[in-house]
This record gives structure tokens, sequence and C-alpha cells, in this order.
């Protein structure tokens, strides 16, 4: 009788500690609470910095993925942020400017969002857009240009979403709130699936972090030396761990943010920029932020083509010859200027001597920096295929 006793005392404190334990496991809502977001980072690598109103968590990367590839988020129900984002092309499109749902084009060309969660400044040329959850609403309800044309739809959004048993319970499960269920959970999903497209394997990775002398070639190599010389001056503009000078992580004590005018133009002599792509000046008005754009990371850069913010440079080749000249010529046409000569142009920006072999040594080190597992991840795929 006395073991007897003993058990059914041990059971019944066992279920007290079980029920303790699911009671500090459930959301304010009943749901189990989110599971903490494994990052899945190298060593070498600090994490992103999160807004702490939005901290990542595996049930809302994957809610943002499902929402990522949703054409119902458009006027025409095939659109989705990955038509302008494509996984195979470092979430780039391969098209000079971006299109949107009702065929309308953009004026600058889709960047890609490999490690856009370091980047503190988003968009080429905008310097008050700073955070992810914001931007989301552009392409969703944005006018000039459209993009997914859903202004005015937000009611039709909600319902959907809530209509759909899927997305009912994804939302419950990302979030504690009574009705989870709206626009601006939907934003914050989205903005954590982009932050978790993390891409730090290259094979330049390899050699350079993780010690595999074989990982690049011996001309990747000496492109390498190259890009961080004072010859070429690149790593001014494209250094650090995202290879460009607007990064921000956990490590920094600040943020660094830079536009930069490369003498891509100079159609009046003065400095202009085709309108409506001026640079950070079409926010600014100052005559000396003509032409500066936000230089853009050069991971995955050989399967993001074409190249500058509006995509008017096709190769890689070109992209060089641009800055061993110091700007470019454009002899004819509507937008002819010397751009080696606009006043406006970053100090950086002075030309070079280069020869041929050093030039594909250049590129060979550029391609070095494609990460396959980034544009193959599974994690980052449409989920929706799998149906």
């Amino acid at each position: 009788m006395g073991d007897r006793l003993c058990y059914l005392f041990a059971v019944f404190i066992l279920s007290i500690c079980l029920s303790i334990g699911l009671s500090q496991a459930m959301a304010t809502n009943g749901h189990l609470t989110a599971t903490e977001y494994n990052w899945n980072l190298p060593d070498w690598t600090p994490k992103p910095v999160v807004p702490e109103d939005n901290p990542m968590t595996a049930e809302k990367v994957e809610l943002g993925r499902h929402l990522f590839y949703e054409p119902r988020l458009s006027i025409t129900g095939k659109h989705s942020c990955a038509s302008c984002h494509k996984q195979s092309l470092a979430f780039t499109d391969g098209k000079q400017v971006a299109v949107g749902s009702t065929n309308e084009n953009h004026p600058r060309n889709s960047m890609s969002l490999a490690n856009v969660a370091y980047s503190p400044v988003l968009t080429w040329a905008n310097p008050l857009m700073t955070s992810l959850e914001n931007q989301a609403l552009i392409p969703i309800f944005g006018e000039h240009p459209i993009e997914m044309g859903m202004v005015g739809k937000e009611q039709q959004i909600i319902e959907w979403m809530q209509n759909d048993p899927e997305y009912r319970q994804m939302f419950a499960e990302a979030f504690t709130e009574k009705q989870p269920v709206n626009i601006n959970n939907l934003t914050k999903a989205l903005a954590s699936f982009q932050r978790s497209l993390v891409s730090f394997n290259s094979p330049y990775d390899r050699y350079r972090y993780q010690g595999d002398a074989d990982a690049i070639s011996a001309a990747a190599k000496r492109g390498e030396k190259l890009f961080n010389s004072e010859q070429t001056e690149c790593f001014h503009c494209h250094g650090g761990i995202n290879f460009s000078d607007s990064i921000q992580h956990e490590n920094l004590a600040f943020t660094e943010v830079a536009f930069h005018n490369t003498g891509l133009y100079n159609i009046d002599g003065k400095g202009s920029y085709p309108p409506p792509n001026t640079g950070i000046n079409e926010i600014t008005h100052e005559a000396e932020d003509m032409g500066r754009f936000k230089a853009p990371s050069l991971r995955n850069i050989a399967l993001t083509a074409p190249y500058m913010h509006d995509g008017s440079i096709a190769t890689l080749k070109e992209a060089i010859a641009h800055y061993q000249a110091g700007g470019r010529t454009i002899a004819q046409g509507k937008w002819a200027g010397i751009g080696s000569a606009n006043p406006y142009k970053s100090g950086f920006i002075k030309g070079f001597e280069i020869s041929a072999a050093e030039t594909n040594d250049l590129i060979e080190f550029l391609q070095s920096l494609t990460d396959e597992e980034f544009i193959t991840n599974p994690a980052y795929s449409d989920p929706h295929l799998d149906r």
C-alpha cells in the first residue's frame, strides 16, 4: 500500500510540473510560444540588428516565407514579392528595371535581398527608409510606380488570410494577440523572412574565413589583392563582411551609411542625372546629393546583372571598365555626357590603369563571392510549390 501511495504521489507531482511547464509555454491567446530563431551563421559572422518590437522566431519567418511567395498579395493574383526577387538570382530578377504586376516599368533595378538584415538603409536612394517593416508597405500598397497594386484593398487582404485555414493557423502561431491576422503582422512576418536571407558560404568565405586555401583559384586570389589595393580602390565602398559601406550588426558601436556618385551620368555638364533617378537628391533636394546612390553588397554579384541603379551596365566587365575610366562617357543621345567630369563624383572614383589579364582576375574574384548554398537553400524557397 505504501508503494502504491508513493507511486500516486509521484504521478501527482509530475502532473503538476508538466502543468506548470505547459503554462509557461503558452502565450496569452492560448497558443504555444514561438520558437527562438536559429540564424545558422558561421562563427565569424555577427548577428544582424533586429527591432525590439519584432523579434525573430521560426514561426514568423515561415509565415513570412509563405507571404513572400504569395500571388494573392497582388491585384492580378499572379505577382508576388518573389516576382522581382528570385532566389536563383540572389533575390533579384535579371531585368534592367523591375516590372510591376500591371506591367509598369519601375525606374530602378531590383536590389538583391541577400544579407538585407545587415543594411541600415534600404532601396537605392532613400536615406529615410531604414525599416524592413515599413518598406514592405511600399511594394504592396504603393501607386507610383505600381508594384503589387493593392492600395485600398487592405480589408480584402485581411479577409482572405482569415478565411484561409493555413494562414489563420500560421498567424496564430507567430503572433500572440487575439486577432493576429492584420496588416501590421503581415509586414512583420515579411520583414522577418527577409532578415533570414543570410549569405556567408561562398568559396571566398571558405578561403578567407575558414582556411581552405584551395577554395578559390589563383586568379581570384590575385583579383582579391587588386580589389583591396589603392590601385583600384574598390574596397572603400565595397568593404567589410557584406562588401558594402552601409552596414550594421550587433558588434558595431554605430551604424555606417554612405551614398556615392560614381560618374555614371553628367547629362548637362553640371552633374545632372536622368530623372527620376537623381539619387538621394530626390529626397534632400541638395545639389551635392545629385547622383548619390547606395553601394550595394557585392555578394553573389555574378548572379545579379544588369548593374547600377538603373540596370544600365550589362556585365561585370563593363562595370569594371566604368570604374577604370573614372566615370562613364555617353557619346550621343538623350543622356550624353562625360561622367568622369561630374562635379559631384566621389573622390574614390579616380580611374585606374589595369590590364586585360587583371580585369579577368577581378572578375574571377567577384565570381568567387557566389554562394551556391544560398540560392538553393530550401528554407528560402517557394513553399507553395510543395502543395
